[in-house]
């Protein structure tokens, strides 16, 4: 299971959860909030004790109110930390060293951003060259390489812990925040190694979502935007 929100109204403050099974990629629930008494009403009256029980996993972000929700109302599930959410806080903070460094050459945060094999030949010479001038931020960049590469190659939870606990003792110097962040939430970032679960159809799903939000005209009436969503994206 996933749990994830997304905008109801641009620049409103309005959220929406989403319920996704990721085991039947299908929408399980669209839920008019992302408060924390909130979820754990809905999902309470969404799901009797014994199926609540059942829940193995639930992949989530960092976001603590999620964090309670899934333990109250799921309190037999392993919570997974999605690895793009990890990987999204460390990017954001590797282009913030990059303003505050000054650093601009053409295409630079998403050349930064985007993993070292994923750019092609023109991309990647762009980016030595911007890196060159800048030992700094190319250690940055490294560290970020080397968190990708961990999550690619790691086998288990408990190895997935030690070379995390490496990385982290060089990434806090230059990654105070994400680091702080992975620190916090080790055991439920290391849980991905379990099973690989992550929240990557979920923000699929999203997408599809706003397409049917912009094709419905924003659907003004929640209820009705609820039911439009779970007959197209709910299971068969």
């Amino acid at each position: 299971m996933s749990l994830d929100e997304f905008s109801q109204h641009k620049g409103q403050g309005r959220y929406v959860t989403t319920v996704v099974d990721l085991d039947h990629p299908s929408l399980l629930e669209v839920i008019d909030s992302h408060q924390r008494d909130d979820l754990i009403a809905a999902l309470r009256a969404l799901y009797p004790v014994a199926e609540r029980l059942a829940v193995e996993e639930v992949s989530i972000d960092m976001w603590a109110s999620y964090t309670t929700v899934v333990k109250t109302v799921f309190p037999k599930a392993t919570i997974v930390y999605d690895r793009f959410h990890v990987m999204q806080h460390v990017n954001r903070e590797l282009n913030r060293l990059r303003k505050r460094m000054n650093v601009k050459f053409k295409g630079a945060p998403h050349l930064l951003w985007k993993h070292h094999q994923e750019l092609n030949d023109d991309q990647r010479d762009r980016l030595r060259q911007g890196l060159k001038e800048h030992p700094c931020l190319a250690i940055a960049y490294e560290l970020k390489e080397e968190l990708y590469t961990l999550y690619e190659t790691a086998r288990s939870v408990k190895g997935a812990q030690r070379q995390l606990r490496r990385w982290l003792r060089i990434a806090r110097l230059l990654y105070a925040d994400a680091a702080a962040m992975i620190e916090r939430h080790l055991e439920g970032i290391c849980q991905y190694f379990a099973n690989h679960t992550t929240s990557g159809m979920t923000e699929g799903m999203n997408t599809r979502i706003k397409l049917i939000k912009r094709q419905g005209y924003g659907f003004p009436c929640f209820p009705h935007f609820r039911l439009r969503l779970l007959a197209c994206l709910g299971s068969s």
